[in-house]
């Protein structure tokens, strides 16, 4: 009888720490966002050059321009300059190019892409070329061979080039897993950065939560409740192998390091009591990290792989802490609330996302760890939640139910330019890749 009360205590506490605690509290030294960061730089991206009198070629470079012209407008890197400018100058010849009528409208880069039809049959060529408008001077060329179907594939990775040319992390390729109902049944799914390209990866009967992303993007650890159990699986999505980490218990917020050596998750199997692990990126060779009667959940690591941030209601009520790899000078980084949870360190290092309720209103704020100043990133009467960031460190994906079905959202790091990204079912629970 007495196990029995313990186990309901057990699975109480777990709930009311997930909701959240029933006591308000006020945040302090709140900004409603950033300003920051170096000029974007104006870029000219003038329409394509066809070579060839298809429609699907045409169509092609229309569809191909439009979407490096959205890449590059959403990495805030770029200033991609409108359309009305290029009526002011004469007309683009990719074999003499007038660098002096691009530099009149201000325009520090210029992108020439051309696409050249094939025969019916045949893949389309796809070539774009970098020029740095004042010093006249080339800067790179890219050529693809693409299959008339994957425009987006070619756009976003010709996108990335261009970015890491420039000396920025691209992420126009670059994943989101998440977790939707859309089918009936919560299962993994997985999309582009913008949205697009939405498919799903687990298809079973039973729930899977919480996805993370193996450093080299080819794996997923999730949790899945099988035989009545919340285990912990990592999912090879493209080879469908699947390996299981651990089922004794309540396992969940599994997090792979970003140096691909470790694997660090929650776990109630030893004593009931929810702690953190850190284990082998293959699951193997589990060690506890944490040792207390408090609820120590959400590891995310640092991009170093040498600390990790988690939640903890050791004081209290749910705080953010952290603490070394190995577990050891744990330290407490948020203060002036009763509730935060979800903490995602950004790529960069030098901030920590997360969630706190405010008169029973969960939004998404940002710490800055050098500073110690606490943005405010989402404003709405919703729960917005489980925040989780660009691999470039300036963007943040985001559940929210700010229109009545929980969908997914993104929005710069100074609370600028939110996008729904999802549309179908609810869909929750969202990582990117890093």
């Amino acid at each position: 009888m007495n196990t029995m009360k313990t186990k309901k205590k057990i699975i109480l506490a777990f709930v009311l720490f997930l909701v959240g605690t029933a006591a308000l509290h006020s945040q302090q030294d709140v900004v409603m966002s950033i300003k920051g960061g170096i000029p974007a730089i104006p870029i000219a991206i003038p329409n394509f050059i066809v070579n060839g009198s298809s429609p699907e070629a045409k169509s092609f470079a229309e569809r191909a321009r439009e979407i490096i012209v959205g890449n590059l407008k959403y990495s805030r890197v770029f200033n991609t300059l409108p359309n009305s400018y290029y009526s002011y100058i004469r007309p683009l010849d990719p074999q003499k190019i007038f660098f002096k009528d691009w530099e009149s409208i201000q325009a520090k880069l210029l992108f020439v892409g051309e696409v050249t039809d094939g025969d019916e049959n045949s893949d389309i060529i796809f070539e774009g070329k970098l020029f740095d408008v004042k010093s006249e001077k080339f800067i790179f060329g890219k050529r693809y061979q693409s299959q008339r179907n994957l425009i987006r594939r070619v756009a976003h990775r010709m996108s990335d080039e261009i970015m890491k040319m420039l000396g920025h992390t691209p992420i126009f390729t670059s994943k989101i897993v998440f977790i939707s109902n859309r089918d009936g049944n919560d299962e993994l799914y997985m999309m582009d950065y913008d949205g697009h390209n939405q498919t799903r990866i687990t298809f079973n009967t039973i729930k899977d939560y919480m996805p993370a992303w193996s450093a080299d993007g080819k794996s997923v650890v999730y949790t899945s409740y099988r035989q009545g159990r919340a285990g912990l699986y990592i999912l090879n999505i493209y080879e469908g192998k699947q390996i299981e980490v651990q089922n004794e218990g309540t396992n969940f917020s599994a997090a792979f390091s970003p140096d691909g050596k470790k694997l660090a998750f929650c776990s109630t199997f030893e004593e009931g009591n929810s702690e953190i692990y850190v284990a082998n990126s293959d699951g193997s060779n589990i060690k506890r990290l944490t040792f207390n009667k408090a609820i120590d959940t959400a590891p995310s690591w640092s991009p170093t792989s040498r600390e990790i941030a988690f939640t903890s209601d050791r004081g209290g009520t749910p705080q953010i802490y952290i603490m070394d790899a190995e577990g050891s000078n744990v330290r407490r980084v948020s203060f002036g609330g009763s509730y935060f949870d979800g903490p995602a360190w950004s790529p960069v290092g030098d901030m920590i996302a997360y969630v706190s309720r405010v008169d029973l209103v969960f939004d998404i704020y940002v710490l800055n760890l050098r500073t110690n100043q606490t943005i405010k990133l989402t404003e709405s009467n919703a729960r917005n939640e489980s925040p989780s960031w660009s691999p470039d460190g300036r963007h943040i994906i985001f559940s929210s139910n700010r229109i009545g079905t929980i969908q997914l959202y993104a929005i710069d790091y100074d609370g600028a330019n939110m996008r729904r990204l999802t549309s179908k079912g609810e869909n929750k629970l969202p990582d990117w890749t890093r």
